[in-house]
This record gives C-alpha cells, structure tokens and sequence, in this order.
C-alpha cells in the first residue's frame, strides 16, 4: 500500500508533537521507500547572523525519516529514533528546505534512513544525516 501525500500530512498532524508541527512542515512527495518534506522559511528559526538553526534542520531530518519509514512500511506505527547524526554543509538563509529521506534499510526492529537536505534551485545540500530508527511491536 502506497502511503499518500494527504495520509503522510495526516501522520504529522496526529503523531507529532506540538513544536515539531510548529516548523511548517509539509510533504511534498512519498514513495515506496521514501518521503520529501518542505520545510518553510522562517525568521523565527533562524539564528544570530541569519543563518537557519541547525536544531530546525535535525528536526525536520527526524521527522523526515519517520515519514519515510511509515511509507516503507505502509503507514504509520509507534517508533523511535535511537540514533542521528547529521553534517552541516552550507549556511540555509531566506529559502526554503527540502528534505529527501530514503529508506536504506527496513527490519522488522530497526529502519535507516538516509535524509538530504537541499534548498530550492541548489543540488547540492546544505546538509546530509543518518537516522536510525527502532520500530515497536
């Protein structure tokens, strides 16, 4: 079953907390083993000099992923991010994000995702993570 765009808004709506909706995010795209979601520019995320704060970009990296793994794996079930870690490669200032989260790999436990985050009109990223997540029940 192929998780649709309305359904992987609805996830975020119901399964996140308040101050993660807050970010704006939306999806823009799902597929079989993946998700991108837009994240909106925004001064109230941004830090001293401009620049996008590296928290909004993990945030929305990790959330990302969980939509991702949803997809992989259907729809949305309970679980969790047991690791991240992400590279900042160039200042985001004024644009909005896209992040790119692939599914690498699904067990029955644990899911890794790749996450790529690019700006518009720019194809290289502005940052790159790995997220692990482990899945309940």
């Amino acid at each position: 079953m192929t998780l649709t765009n309305e359904a992987a808004d609805k996830i975020l709506a119901d399964h996140f907390a308040p101050w993660v909706r807050e970010l704006g995010l939306t999806v823009t795209e799902t597929g079989e083993r993946h998700a991108v979601l837009r994240l909106p520019w925004s001064d109230a995320l941004a830090r001293e000099g401009g620049a996008l704060s590296g928290q909004a970009l993990m945030a929305a990296a990790d959330t990302a992923a969980v939509i991702a793994v949803s997809a992989a794996r259907g729809g949305f079930g309970p679980m969790t991010t047991v690791q991240q870690s992400i590279t900042f490669q160039r200042p985001v200032t004024g644009t909005d994000v896209l992040v790119r989260a692939c599914v690498t790999k699904l067990g029955r436990r644990l899911a890794f995702a790749d996450i790529t985050l690019t700006t518009k009109g720019r194809d290289e990223p502005a940052a790159h993570a790995s997220s692990v997540c482990a899945i309940a029940g």
